[in-house]
């Protein structure tokens, strides 16, 4: 069974009001919950019938949703950080990209397109190479053999509270709002 992690260290987030963060954390537990029962469900159905199948097919779903929320809440912090242009992973990103700032742009654009879903910057785990990708659904968009570096959740339900529409300024506020220790920890020595 698994449990939900505790993230109320982010109430007083600047740029996202507690009354969000306390919603979006009640939805990330509602991912645990479901986890656990269709992972339950699935032992007693008949393996191969429709509904089995379709447990199968809803696991990967609270699954994803359970797990790239955490990656999501741990790489956030209410703690004022700044890239030290000197890490690891500013190494990594120059080595990947043109310059941190041409990084940045392509990250805040593909968490700018239209639709549902989350932005990952995504390390292949085979040659170390770094790429943003944009994740529909939680379940369909992943890097096979990739590993979730830094994490943004665009589904209306991080943002549109505080800020309606303007997924921009949503942005920019989880910009101020990235733990760069975290990110820095996920990235791999490939």
């Amino acid at each position: 069974m698994y449990e939900a992690k505790n993230f109320e260290r982010l109430l007083g987030t600047e740029g996202f009001s507690d009354v969000l963060l306390r919603n979006h954390f009640t939805l990330y537990e509602g991912y645990v919950s479901n986890t656990n029962k269709v992972n339950e469900l699935l032992k007693t159905v008949e393996a191969g019938t429709p509904q089995w199948s379709e447990m199968k097919r809803r696991f990967g779903w609270e699954w994803d949703g359970m797990r790239l929320h955490e990656l999501y809440f741990g790489n956030m912090t209410k703690e004022k950080k700044i890239l030290d242009k000197k890490s690891v992973f500013a190494k990594k990103i120059l080595e990947n990209f043109e310059s941190l700032e041409a990084w940045e742009k392509d990250f805040r654009a593909t968490g700018s397109l239209r639709g549902i879903g989350w932005t990952i910057l995504a390390q292949d785990n085979e040659t170390g190479k770094l790429f943003n990708v944009w994740v529909n659904e939680h379940d369909g968009g992943h890097l096979a053999g990739a590993s979730c570096i830094l994490v943004m959740d665009v589904f209306e339900h991080a943002f549109a509270l505080d800020y309606g529409i303007k997924r921009a300024d949503y942005l920019a506020a989880f910009w101020k709002a990235i733990d760069w220790d975290v990110v820095n920890s996920r990235l791999a020595g490939v």
